[in-house]
C-alpha cells in the first residue's frame, strides 16, 4: 500500500485530470473583475508550464548546447514515460493556492507593485526558505523517505527541466511551503503585491529548470571575477552533481548552505570550469542525414514537444494553432540555415547522430530549389568528413535520383572523401520484397524507374513475377530490361495509366498517389510503400503497409524519439542500411582502396 502523498491522487485520470481546473475556471468566469485571484492562478499556471517548456526546448536543441551538456547520455523512453505527468505539480499547487486564497483574506486586494515587499521577500527567501529547503532535502535523502518519496525524482538518469517537476505530492507540498513563506511574509507586513507573486513564482521555476537543464549556461569567468557569487547562486553543473553523487549539493539555489553544512561537492568548480572552458564534443561514429517532411510534422521534432516526439507521428488538431509559427520557422530556415544536429543515441558505445537538412519535402520538388538543397547536403557531408565521421547515410529525398543521383554527385565532386556516403536502398528494397507473399504472381509498381523501383523490379522478374511498371519513359524501362536475364525480361511490362492495375491486388508505391489514383485498386489490395511522405490510407477495403523499417537492437541507449510514423525503437531501412555499413566497417578489414577514399560500392548497393 502506497504511503500518504507518495503518489498523485489523479495518477490514473489521464487527460481528464485537467477537469480539476474547472472550479478555478468557473470562478474566474463568474467574477467580472480582472483582478480575480482565480484568474491570476490560472495565468500563473500557464506561465509555469511555458517556463518548463521553453527551458526543455533550449536544453534539447543539441545544435546549440552539445558542447555544454553535462551528462552526455541521451534521454530514453523510460525516463520520458516516467516524467509524462510532470505538470501534475502545477495542478496540485494551483489547488493549494486556491485554498490559500480563501484562508488568507489579505491576499484578495493587493497592489500591483511594491518594491519594499519584493526586497523583504528576497530576504525571507535567503534566510528562511533556503535553509528550510536544505534541511528538508537532506531529510528526504534518509533511507526511509528516499525510498518512498524522493527516489522518484532521482530515478531519471539525465536531469531535464521536466525532471524538476517529477516528484511526489509530499515534495510538491514542501516546495509550496518554501514558495509561500516569502509571499505570505511580505503580505503580512503590508508589502505584498501582484507583481511579487508573479515574479517570485516565475523566478523560482526558472531557477529550478535551469538547475535541471543538463546544460551549463553560467560562464566560469563570472565566478572568477566575483568569487562570492559561487555561494549565492548554483549552476546546472552544481545540481547535476547532486543527481550523480547523491550525498552532496543539497541546496535550493544558494550553495552557501552546502558550505555551512559541509555537503559541498569538492569537484563542483573544477567540473564547471572544464565544461564551460573546454566544451568537449564527442565525434559521432555514424550520421543519418534527414530532412523535414512537411510543416506540421516539424512540430514532431524532439526539442519541440517531447511527449509528442516520443510517439509515432500522427497529425493532431490540437497542434493546428502552432502551424503559423511552424511556417515562419520554415521560411527563416529557407532564408538562412545549415544542416544541424537534431537527436542522438548510443549503440554498443558508438555515438549515432541524426542531422537534418533544413528543407521541407515540397521544396525538393521545386526546380529552382535543387541547387540549394544539394549545397546543404554537400555541406553536411564535408562537415562529417572533416570531423572524422565514419559513415553518413542519406535519407528519403536527400538521395533522390533526380536530385543528386542517389548521392553519387557528391562522391564524384569530392573523390578524396574519407566518410562513406551511403543510401541504404538495397536494405529498403529487401524489406519490401520480404513482405511480398511468395504466391503473388503480379504486382503494380509506381516510381518504377527510380533506383529502388529498379532494384525491386529486377528481383521480382527473376522470381517470374509480372511487374506492371508505371512509367512514361519507354527508354528508361528498356535500360532496366536489359539488366534482367533474357528469359526474365518478358515479366517487366510498361503501363502508363493506373487503370492498368485495376485487377492487381499488390501495389508497390514508390511515387505519391492521390486517393483518386488509389481508387483504381481492386478491393483487398495491399499497398506496400517506399514513398515519403506515406500515402493516405483512405480505402477501408484495402490494407496499407508502413514504410520499410527495421527494429534497433535491445541494447540501444538514450533513444527517446520516434522516427516519423514508426514505432519506438524502429528506424527507416535507409537508416538501418547505413548502420549495417558502419558495423560492417568495424568488423571487416578495409582494403587499401577503402583507406584512400570512400567505399564506392556502398553507393551502388546501399546496404
Amino acid at each position: 500500500m502506497a504511503l500518504p502523498l507518495s503518489t498523485s491522487p489523479w495518477k490514473n485520470f489521464g487527460v481528464f485530470k485537467y477537469i480539476l481546473y474547472g472550479p478555478l475556471v468557473a470562478k474566474a468566469i463568474s467574477t467580472s473583475s480582472t483582478t480575480s485571484w482565480c484568474l491570476h492562478i490560472l495565468i500563473i499556471s500557464a506561465i509555469r508550464i511555458e517556463i518548463h517548456q521553453l527551458w526543455f526546448m533550449f536544453s534539447n536543441m543539441h545544435f546549440l548546447t552539445r558542447r555544454r551538456r553535462i551528462i552526455k547520455q541521451g534521454v530514453d523512453f523510460k525516463q520520458i514515460d516516467r516524467e509524462w505527468d510532470w505538470d501534475d505539480f502545477i495542478l496540485f499547487q494551483a489547488l493549494l493556492a486556491f485554498m490559500a486564497y480563501y484562508t488568507f483574506p489579505s491576499l484578495v486586494d493587493l497592489p500591483l507593485w511594491d518594491l519594499k515587499g519584493c526586497l523583504f521577500a528576497l530576504l525571507l527567501h535567503m534566510v528562511v526558505s533556503e535553509p528550510l529547503y536544505y534541511c528538508m532535502h537532506r531529510l528526504l535523502h534518509t533511507d526511509h523517505l528516499f525510498k518512498h518519496y524522493h527516489s522518484l525524482h532521482h530515478s531519471s538518469p539525465v536531469p531535464q527541466p521536466f525532471t524538476a517537476a517529477s516528484a511526489t505530492p509530499l515534495e510538491h507540498l514542501m516546495l509550496f511551503v518554501v514558495i509561500g513563506i516569502p509571499i505570505l511574509g511580505a503580505t503580512f507586513v503590508g508589502s505584498g503585491s501582484v507583481a511579487l507573486i508573479y515574479g517570485y513564482v516565475s523566478v523560482f521555476d526558472f531557477m529550478r529548470c535551469m538547475g535541471h537543464s543538463n546544460v551549463e549556461v553560467l560562464p566560469h569567468a563570472l565566478f572568477e571575477a566575483l568569487p562570492f557569487l559561487r555561494y549565492l547562486i548554483y549552476t546546472p553543473t552544481y545540481h547535476s552533481l547532486h543527481h550523480t553523487e547523491e550525498d552532496s549539493n543539497f541546496c535550493l539555489f544558494m550553495p552557501l548552505y552546502d558550505a555551512l553544512g559541509k555537503t559541498l561537492n569538492k569537484k563542483t568548480w573544477e567540473l564547471h570550469m572544464q565544461i564551460t572552458k573546454v566544451g568537449d564534443e564527442r565525434i559521432p561514429d555514424f550520421v543519418f542525414l534527414v530532412h523535414v517532411v512537411d510543416v506540421i510534422s516539424s512540430i514532431h521534432s524532439p526539442f519541440a514537444f517531447r511527449s509528442y516526439a516520443s510517439m509515432p507521428y500522427t497529425p493532431r488538431l490540437i497542434l493546428l494553432p502552432a502551424w503559423p509559427l511552424a511556417c515562419l520557422i520554415m521560411l527563416l530556415m529557407w532564408a538562412y540555415s545549415k544542416p544541424f544536429l537534431i537527436s542522438f543515441y548510443y549503440l554498443r558505445s558508438k555515438l549515432i547522430q541524426t542531422w537534418i537538412v533544413p528543407r521541407h519535402g515540397f521544396q525538393y520538388f521545386l526546380p529552382f530549389a535543387s541547387e540549394g538543397i544539394n549545397k546543404q547536403i554537400e555541406q553536411a557531408i564535408l562537415r562529417a568528413d572533416k570531423m572524422g565521421v565514419k559513415v553518413l547515410s542519406l535519407a528519403a529525398l536527400n538521395k533522390n535520383e533526380s536530385l543528386n543521383g542517389g548521392g553519387t554527385l557528391f562522391t564524384k565532386d569530392h573523390p578524396d572523401l574519407r566518410v562513406r556516403v551511403v543510401h541504404g536502398n538495397t536494405l529498403t528494397a529487401a524489406v519490401i520484397l520480404n513482405e511480398i507473399p511468395k504466391e503473388v504472381k503480379e504486382v503494380f509498381l509506381t516510381g518504377a524507374t527510380s533506383k529502388l523501383g529498379r532494384a525491386i523490379a529486377l528481383y521480382l522478374c527473376r522470381r517470374k513475377v509480372r511487374v506492371l511498371m508505371l512509367t512514361m519513359s519507354a527508354e528508361r524501362l528498356q535500360k532496366i530490361k536489359m539488366e534482367a536475364p533474357p528469359e526474365c525480361q518478358q515479366y517487366l511490362v510498361q503501363v502508363t495509366k493506373y487503370q492498368a492495375a485495376q485487377n492487381c491486388k499488390t501495389w508497390i508505391v514508390g511515387k505519391w498517389i492521390t486517393p483518386r489514383e488509389q481508387s483504381w485498386a481492386p478491393p483487398g489490395t495491399h499497398f506496400h510503400q517506399f514513398v515519403v511522405p506515406p500515402i493516405f490510407g483512405f480505402r477501408r477495403d484495402c490494407t496499407y503497409g508502413k514504410l520499410a523499417a527495421m527494429r534497433l537492437p535491445e541494447d540501444v541507449q538514450g533513444l527517446g524519439s520516434c522516427e516519423y510514423t514508426l514505432e519506438r525503437g524502429v528506424v527507416h531501412a535507409c537508416h538501418a542500411g547505413g548502420l549495417v555499413h558502419f558495423l560492417e566497417g568495424l568488423y571487416t578489414p578495409r582494403s587499401g582502396c577503402d583507406r584512400r577514399g570512400p567505399d564506392r560500392s556502398s553507393l551502388g548497393s546501399g546496404a
